[in-house]
């Protein structure tokens, strides 16, 4: 009996030991569901006063999450990435830039991470980069903007931009800046109806060459200059404002980019950042993308006031993996024949 007695009690302890192991399995998940903490370092191309809207959004969310952000140019700031992984560590945790050509390479370079967030099944396929190392975040066209006081008879297409009407009346982002307008010069010179007799012609009429963007936007709407190349969401926010611009989708088509999102391999706060991406890529964070003025990536999401929707756009585009390969050939060519005397 003694030896029955010790038995029974010796497997109530064993029972009692595996009851209080799946507490304390419980314990753990509640201590996982608590409130994320920590800090993540982004890096973005994004316009100075998008990423604080961005990063304000998320702190809503999750406001123990402290984001640090760097900003510049595409070009410089994976100039800055690489300088970064030639010393050992790349120190941001997501990236948040123009075009997927410029993802493209980096994940070559192997320094994206490969994650499925939950929220890509919510965007097209084709935007989604199949290893998961990256998605859009947006849609945003290239296209012709003008100044309604300088010029009464509204450019069409691209090629328009060469002819005598619009003489040294142009500006444009530099390619070695500006990540959209490489991947743009890429597109654009693999275009048939436009080629690098576009830039050609371009040259020849007096184009002006400006850094990023925002400075073609700020001599258009400043009447220093009269047209000018560059995304839409720039100028319906201008005209929102009362600016003298409008924006013109091009004949030949646009190209588009889509200023993906992707998780740092060996990312200090993986984590963080992945959550972060969640964030970007949810209904949620699509929304803002609405109220900051981009066309949203996320399916059945309609685009804001001004702008078309990636449907009513007509896209002109390349194969990924040539526009990389020729990506910096094409900046030298823009070089020569921008810096050149004829």
């Amino acid at each position: 009996m003694n030896r029955m007695k010790k038995g029974m009690i010796l497997a109530c302890c064993a029972a009692a030991a595996v009851l209080f192991a799946g507490c304390g399995g419980s314990a753990d998940k509640s201590a996982a569901g608590e409130a994320p903490k920590g800090e993540i370092n982004l890096y973005t191309s994004q316009p100075e006063a998008d990423a604080q809207k961005l990063v304000a959004a998320f702190n809503q969310k999750y406001p123990d999450v402290k984001v640090k952000v760097f900003r510049s140019g595409t070009e410089e700031v994976v100039s800055k990435i690489m300088a970064e992984k030639k010393m050992g560590q790349v120190q941001a945790d997501v990236l948040l830039v123009s075009d997927a050509a410029t993802f493209e390479q980096l994940k070559q370079q192997a320094i994206l991470d490969n994650y499925e967030s939950p929220e890509m099944k919510n965007i097209p396929a084709e935007l989604v980069d199949k290893d998961h190392t990256y998605a859009g975040t947006k849609v945003i066209a290239t296209g012709i903007i003008y100044n309604t006081d300088l010029v009464k008879e509204a450019p069409q297409s691209f090629m328009d931009l060469t002819k005598p009407a619009y003489k040294d009346m142009g500006i444009m982002p530099s390619p070695l800046y500006s990540g959209a307008a490489a991947y743009n010069l890429s597109v654009i010179t693999r275009t048939p109806s436009l080629g690098w007799d576009f830039y050609k012609g371009l040259k020849a009429n007096g184009m002006a060459v400006d850094k990023g963007n925002g400075g073609i936007l700020k001599a258009v709407s400043e009447g220093n200059k009269g047209t000018g190349i560059v995304v839409d969401y720039m100028v319906a926010r201008a005209a929102a404002k009362g600016a003298p611009v409008k924006f013109v989708y091009p004949a030949e088509g646009a190209p588009v980019i889509t200023e993906p999102i992707g998780v740092v391999k060996g990312a200090v706060n993986e984590n963080l950042a992945k959550l972060f991406e969640d964030f970007v890529l949810s209904e949620e964070g699509q929304k803002l993308t609405v109220e900051i003025g981009y066309t949203p990536i996320r399916k059945g999401m309609k685009a804001p006031e001004g702008l078309k929707s990636i449907d009513e756009i007509k896209i002109i585009g390349g194969d990924i993996a040539e526009l990389v390969a020729g990506r910096e050939a094409d900046k030298k060519a823009f070089t020569d024949l921008f810096q050149s005397g004829n």
